[in-house]
């Protein structure tokens, strides 16, 4: 909890509000510089394996990246690392305009790898830092809120993104990204942290010489110690490490198929697939309204956004129109908006507040990571597998393992209702 008065927490939703605005600059900016990428990659190879290379380029940081982040922000003030992050990709976007030709591609490989490396640091310290910035009774609401502005990123960001590469060139695009990073570093700088009663290492005070306990809960082992304490006793934590390493090795399946869909399945064309991304952006952005509505049994209304995933993902595989095939792409993407929302508003508030930082970024790499090797298998089994018998055993298993999760979130809380009968 956050120490302070009624006026800290104005402070604290203002803080919020411009840690939103810069995720939401900062995410639009960045999806023009994604799509410019690809555009400028294609004008000068027109080959599909540059296009995978610069895809590829982007996950692999994730794996060392993503820990690096939630260690450093259990020793560096977060505002730091995000605007520091900021400051490194405004020179990288910038870098992209010395992309001239062919023999220059290796400078777009380069930026890319360590824009997503930026990202994979700054995302879990992000993450980290809501909390702090709101009480706990409100966790849901901003949750849901960012599950908004993840929609509105990639309806905004991919759209205009594709007109000004369209009409301006890629290089307009990369001094935009360039101008949105440097936006959300301004609008970091403005935000005032709480201390909070148990912070991490650089917002708590130095131990006294001879503290040896405070030392050792300062060191990174005795964190990590404390962090397999809570997982152990968390049936929370271990839902949701469970669902960050099973589900994303089936979720690559559908990055890819949703390509395939509008490409080969309903032939149309790369507006097909903007329409099927604009509907994603869509169903994330009603999640929000939709987890207003939410305020207990968030792990069972977590577990069952999956299962619905799982349902409209077999659904789409037998879908027999474009049309059909979008609105269930919005429900898809409401579904699993609300069940993001529940499971980061678990973990903010089952965490202790020093010990966010390293599971998030222990999430996010594990996630990121899984991810990438994902979309890489559906590319290789898409030569052997029909899209749609593909698509279909993505939307089984997204049910199996809700299923699977939900039966063990079972036994576990009969077993603890038998314990505290028995003691």
């Amino acid at each position: 909890m956050i120490r302070g008065t009624a006026g800290a927490g104005v402070l604290q939703r203002k803080g919020y509000s411009r840690l939103f605005a810069a995720g939401l600059v900062n995410g639009i900016g960045d999806r023009f510089s994604s799509v410019a990428m690809l555009a400028l990659v294609l004008q000068l190879t027109g080959s599909g394996m540059a296009v995978g290379i610069t895809l590829g380029v982007r996950v692999l940081p994730y794996l060392f990246m993503a820990p690096l982040g939630g260690m450093l922000a259990t020793r560096l003030p977060r505002k730091a690392i995000m605007i520091a992050v900021d400051l490194l990709r405004v020179q990288v976007a910038l870098s992209f305009l010395l992309v001239d030709g062919e023999e220059r591609l290796w400078l777009l490989y380069a930026g890319s790898f360590i824009m997503a490396a930026g990202e994979a640091v700054y995302s879990p310290v992000r993450k980290s830092a809501i909390p702090l910035l709101a009480d706990a009774s409100a966790l849901l609401k901003i949750n849901s809120l960012e599950q908004l502005m993840n929609g509105s990123v990639l309806i905004i960001g991919a759209f205009i993104g594709g007109v000004v590469s369209l009409w301006f060139g890629p290089d307009m695009a990369f001094v935009m990204n360039a101008l949105s990073f440097l936006t959300a570093a301004v609008l970091l700088w403005g935000i005032s942290f709480p201390q909070p009663e148990s912070g991490n290492s650089s917002e708590r005070r130095r131990p006294e010489k001879g503290d040896e306990s405070a030392a050792k809960e300062q060191s990174e082992g005795g964190r990590l110690q404390t962090l397999k304490y809570v997982a152990r006793g968390s049936l929370v934590l271990q839902i949701v490490i469970a669902y960050e390493l099973l589900v994303p090795v089936i979720n690559g399946w559908d990055n890819v198929l949703i390509s395939v869909y509008a490409v080969q399945e309903f032939h149309a064309g790369d507006i097909g697939v903007g329409a099927f991304y604009a509907a994603l952006g869509i169903g994330l952005s009603l999640s929000f309204f939709a987890g207003r509505l939410l305020k207990k049994r968030l792990l069972a209304v977590a577990l069952t956004g999956l299962l619905l995933e799982g349902i409209l993902l077999m659904a789409i595989s037998n879908s027999g129109s474009f049309v059909q095939a979008f609105f269930l792409y919005i429900l898809l993407s409401l579904a699993g908006g609300i069940g993001n929302a529940c499971l980061d508003t678990l973990v903010m508030r089952g965490t202790p507040v020093r010990l966010q930082p390293v599971i998030f970024g222990m999430l996010s790499a594990v996630s990121g990571t899984l991810l990438g090797l994902s979309m890489l298998t559906a590319g290789w089994m898409l030569d052997y597998v029909e899209p749609r018998t593909l698509g279909f055993a993505g939307g089984a298993g997204f049910a199996s393992i809700a299923l699977l999760l939900g039966g063990y979130a079972a036994l576990r809380g009969k077993m603890g209702k038998r314990a505290s009968e028995l003691g």
